[in-house]
């Protein structure tokens, strides 16, 4: 039988046919549709039953009355019956125990700069080796990655890759750091824990990529196993987060604290969304949150949203509009804000806070030059906030 998303691609391509009956979606539009319309559905029976078959037991998760399990890896915290799927696809309910059906089962893999997840003050110019399954707890319209974090496990066949093969391909390469990316990390936690504790003693670092919808006692160890993460707070409203997201803010504000208090390496993200999240009232109440619970020193990136899944209709955000959300937030105080998915533009360069010089330029996501040493402005020697070395 052929994998869901297989079927999807199938069906894209008889758009034309399908016409006649009064369906005329492109074959993008049927990918961002379908995926909902039938999510669950599972064309590969053989494929998906060896999924679960070989699934390990998750770990954050309880048992509760009737058989049903409790899950407490994100904050929705999901309860589920038997043969029932956490919200995010990746966890389910097989016969009274909670089972990981990506653990082991990476969709993606890069080798990318670090400066592309964007980490501009961790190893900058550092290679990235990049990892990422299926699955998100969150539904965000205008996501980047829908491909992946919005499809299931059983819509890519692929092996199974240990735990000590992703090491010993990171040392291959010859990549000083592992990033847990492209879909939403938490959903393989248990993956991300085992690589990242194989990896530390042989000195590679670990570093996440974060929605940051997460319960405590999860992210309390996901901390102890990394040394950099940014979070995605993609607004700062619950309104634009229950209707844009289908989720909440004050979980993803509790996330972000909780990391910096851990001492974790933050930086933080903002995806300006026009007509969504680009009110200036709303960027301001942002950066004001940001300086007043973490302080100047954690580096905030507004980034370029382009028109994809459910949001085609959308324009890019005009290169103005991150201009204005960069300068609001340094006039709030914030020393490290950066103007993300505009090539060439200098606010992708690291200014001294104190003499004002540029210690980093970049083009693309490419270090072009630096003047930092040991850690101080090259010019003034004032300390820059970050890891470089």
């Amino acid at each position: 039988m052929i994998s869901r998303r297989e079927f999807l691609h199938a069906l894209a391509r008889l758009a034309p046919v399908l016409g006649g009956s009064g369906l005329i979606l492109s074959e993008p539009a049927l990918l961002r549709a379908l995926p909902d319309i039938l999510d669950g559905a599972a064309f590969a029976g053989d494929w998906t039953d060896e999924l679960i078959r070989d699934a390990p037991r998750a770990r954050f998760w309880s048992a509760a009355a009737k058989g049903h399990v409790q899950c407490h890896l994100c904050a929705r915290g999901c309860l589920l019956d038997e043969g029932e799927r956490g919200q995010c696809r990746s966890r389910m309910n097989v016969r009274g125990e909670m089972k990981s059906l990506v653990y082991g089962r990476p969709v993606s893999v890069h080798v990318d700069p670090i400066e592309k997840k964007p980490f501009y003050h961790f190893l900058p110019g550092s290679q990235a080796y990049s990892i990422g399954t299926t699955g998100c707890p969150l539904r965000c319209k205008f996501c980047q990655n829908w491909q992946t974090s919005q499809a299931s496990p059983e819509d890519f066949r692929v092996r199974f890759t240990p735990p000590g093969d992703v090491v010993e391909s990171v040392r291959s390469r010859k990549a000083p750091v592992i990033a847990y990316t492209y879909n939403e990390p938490l959903v393989f936690t248990e993956y991300l824990l085992d690589i990242a504790s194989a990896a530390r003693p042989r000195g590679m670092r670990s570093v996440m990529v974060t929605c940051g919808f997460m319960a405590q006692a999860a992210l309390a160890e996901m901390c102890k196993a990394l040394d950099a993460v940014k979070v995605d707070l993609k607004g700062y409203s619950e309104s634009f987060y229950r209707d844009a997201c289908g989720a909440e803010l004050k979980p993803v504000l509790r996330t972000i604290k909780q990391i910096a208090k851990s001492r974790v390496h933050l930086e933080i993200v903002n995806l300006v969304v026009p007509t969504l999240n680009d009110a200036d009232r709303m960027i301001a109440d942002l950066c004001d949150w940001v300086m007043g619970e973490l302080g100047p020193d954690v580096p905030l990136h507004f980034s370029r949203f382009r028109p994809d899944y459910q949001m085609p209709h959308l324009p890019p955000t005009p290169t103005a509009t991150l201009e204005r959300a960069r300068s609001i937030a340094m006039a709030c105080g914030l020393r490290y804000v950066y103007v993300g998915n505009v090539p060439g533009h200098p606010g992708n360069n690291t200014l001294c806070p104190s003499c004002k010089k540029e210690v980093i330029r970049r083009t693309l996501f490419f270090v072009e030059g630096s003047n930092i040493k040991n850690g101080k402005c090259g010019y003034c020697g004032k300390k820059i906030a970050g890891v470089f070395a």
